[in-house]
């Protein structure tokens, strides 16, 4: 969730605990619970607060992306957005130690979670910053992401149109939308501006692989 969208997901965040982890900083009082992340290669044992998205454990759609997205890059930079408080990006980063994770939000507790979660499973190679500390030239071969489209469609292509040209030439982002939430108008939009490609529909989620033109 990052900095061009973040009025639009402070104004979206009114609804629920949920909605707090659009806020940069989470009004809602800390309760840190442990949850586990378990994949055919790996296990993670994360801390998850309220006021960061999937509090309760690793959602259906974050599980669909980990376990079918196609291969990451095994070196280079990658980037998890909107990383929350890192399931993606430690996965990112135990599946390719040689490479560099950045695991990118706005929300500060996530942020905290994310690095506290990276060291305690050993992920040296994860960098956790705000987008405002990510490098102008650093370019991604993979990005992941279970984008934050709860913040409004305007704000939602603005993070990405903000993103997704960061990508290498032979780069790729793979994207897990749930369909209700509007993935297929999602890849219509997507399809004007990158090659876009419906790798899975699977328990109402879409995965949606995206390739620079």
């Amino acid at each position: 969730m990052m900095r061009m969208a973040k009025g639009a997901m402070a104004a979206k965040g009114t609804v629920g605990d949920l909605s707090h982890y659009f806020d940069e900083t989470p009004s809602v009082e800390s309760a840190p619970q442990a949850v586990r992340l378990a994949l055919p290669d790996l296990t993670l044992d994360l801390t998850t607060d309220r006021g960061v998205f999937g509090r309760a454990g690793v959602d259906p759609g974050t599980k669909l992306l980990l376990l079918e997205a196609p291969v990451l890059a095994p070196s280079g930079d990658l980037l998890d957005l909107g990383c929350g408080y890192g399931a993606i990006a430690l996965t990112m980063a135990r599946r390719c130690p040689g490479a560099a994770v950045w695991a990118v939000d706005v929300n500060r507790r996530a942020l905290d979670l994310c690095r506290a979660n990276a060291e305690a499973n050993r992920a040296a190679n994860v960098r956790v910053a705000t987008p405002e500390e990510v490098p102008d030239d650093v370019r991604f071969a993979t990005i992941w992401s279970n984008p934050p489209v709860r913040i409004g469609k305007d704000a939602l292509h603005q993070l990405l149109d903000r993103w997704l040209p960061r990508l290498t030439n032979d780069g790729a982002a793979v994207l897990v939308v749930q369909k209700h939430l509007g993935a297929d108008s999602l890849a219509t939009w997507l399809g004007q501006r990158w090659q876009v490609e419906r790798l899975r529909s699977r328990m109402s989620y879409r995965l949606l692989q995206v390739r620079p033109t």
